[in-house]
């Protein structure tokens, strides 16, 4: 069965056709590092990982790379930077901001099972290859320099008799709809309304660069550019896959395609593009103002990892997805029994039930009933299956004792009750027997009786 995915370009689901089975190449945007990563952004780190241990499955871990950048130059990471080491310069205070929060998104991305990309560029590292496309893009005419600013033109490359997308290919919107329903930066120094920045002046102490197009102030990026340049400086200025979150479809994917067509003459940047639906929690948008918004490390000192990861793809990754308490708990419950049964088990081959739903654009729901219906067969299969999915990172003990350390819980204790409760029942002291039972829920404990005996696990 062959590898199908949604392209948002094409709106269909295509067959993957690498350009170079040996060389398979994903971009993937990453994070702004200013603060703790949300659970909306730990939905494209789950999704593509997976799809990058898919494409490893297919095609050998030698031939795919997977690109995913950091965002280390930008504004909210110099408000953040002010706010919290107001006694430092602000260049020092925004690089201590940058470490300690990629370690932070490191650590959080980690604990949820993602591999690490192959390549992690950060943008500060790039602005040659910015400078590069931006005088491309000034050479070419579809951009110009005002005001100390350099902005790129999207009349220009529609302008342009050539064979480039026109601009708004992407996100199906004209021109007029995108003055119509964004909210741009109306500036004397442009000539359009839709003119975005690539390159703009730098404030005192902030992060500054010499500038392109001739310009003698310093200056810095602009966001979009920056992806532009990383892809290209990684994966060249074509190739397979292009992923993020629905929410950068417009502009910042938009302008992205933009940039690095007109720059190189491409008719493409990626053959497929890919996105991964928004994120509530309880049925209700995440906001700070609802008190409902919740960051991955905060999660992380309730729930394993692997928790999140499962809850994550249960859900299609191109649907919706409502994370709630009670939907977490019943994964919980289902790694619990997985890592029981299969754990410590010999890892088969991935089977073949839960491999082609995978194939048939990361159909994870599907691939997880199958996963439930190995259960109580080929556990070897369940083993491998579970593993090429991100999970089984730990023994069946070490996940087991994990989960007492959290909670708090002394096994030893636990034992003693539960060999109570079994004496107060032989001589049919039922009212003892319920004592010891409450008291262990009210502990998180659940008994289960059988004509084997009492075994427990954690209720959550």
């Amino acid at each position: 069965m062959e590898l199908r995915l949604y392209d948002t370009l094409t709106k269909e689901k295509r067959t993957f056709a690498p350009l170079d089975a040996e060389n398979v190449r994903m971009y993937v945007c990453g994070p702004t590092v200013y603060d703790f990563a949300h659970i909306g952004n730990a939905r494209p780190v789950i999704v593509f990982d997976v799809l990058f241990r898919l494409l490893r499955h297919l095609y050998g871990e030698a031939h795919v790379k997977y690109v995913r950048n950091i965002t280390d130059v930008d504004d909210k990471i110099n408000d953040r930077a002010a706010r919290d080491f107001p006694g430092l310069p602000l260049n020092e205070a925004i690089r201590k901001v940058t470490e300690q929060t990629g370690k932070q998104f490191h650590a959080d991305v980690d604990a949820l099972g993602a591999l690490r990309p192959s390549v992690e560029p950060r943008a500060t590292e790039h602005i040659a290859e910015m400078r590069e496309i931006i005088e491309r893009l000034i050479k070419g005419g579809f951009a110009y320099a005002a005001e100390d600013h350099v902005l790129f033109s999207p009349q220009a490359m529609n302008a342009a008799n050539s064979s480039l997308p026109p601009y708004g290919a992407l996100s199906k919107r004209s021109l007029d709809e995108m003055i119509a329903g964004a909210r741009v930066d109306v500036a004397p120094y442009k000539r359009d309304a839709t003119d975005f920045v690539l390159w703009k002046p730098s404030k005192p102490g902030e992060p500054s660069w010499p500038s392109p197009a001739g310009i003698k102030a310093e200056g810095r990026p602009g966001w979009h550019i920056e992806c532009s340049a990383m892809a290209w400086k990684h994966l060249g200025e074509h190739f397979d896959i292009h992923g993020g979150g629905i929410d950068l479809v417009f502009p910042h994917h938009e302008n992205e395609v933009a940039q690095t067509c007109c720059a190189f003459h491409r008719e493409r940047m990626a053959n497929y593009w890919m996105h991964n639906g928004f994120l509530q929690v309880e049925s209700e948008k995440m906001s700070k103002s609802l008190g409902n918004f919740v960051t991955i490390h905060e999660l992380l000192a309730d729930w394993p990892g692997e928790v999140l990861r499962l809850n994550m793809l249960k859900t299609h990754y191109r649907s919706p997805i409502d994370w709630t308490m009670k939907s977490l708990e019943e994964s919980a419950k289902t790694l619990d029994d997985w890592y029981r049964v299969a754990a410590d088990v010999a890892p088969g081959e991935p089977a073949a039930s839960v491999v082609e739903p995978l194939l048939d654009d990361l159909n994870t729901p599907l691939a997880i009933a199958a996963l439930h219906s190995l259960r109580g067969g080929d556990v070897g299969a369940l083993a491998g299956s579970l593993r090429l999915l991100g999970f089984f990172s730990e023994s069946a003990a070490q996940w087991e004792g994990r989960k007492q350390q959290a909670s708090g819980v002394d096994a030893k204790e636990v034992e003693r009750l539960i060999a109570e409760r079994t004496a107060a029942r032989s001589r049919k002291d039922f009212r003892e027997s319920d004592r010891i039972r409450d008291l262990l829920a009210a502990m998180g404990i659940a008994i289960k009786d059988s004509k084997d005996g009492t075994t427990w696990e954690f209720s959550r």
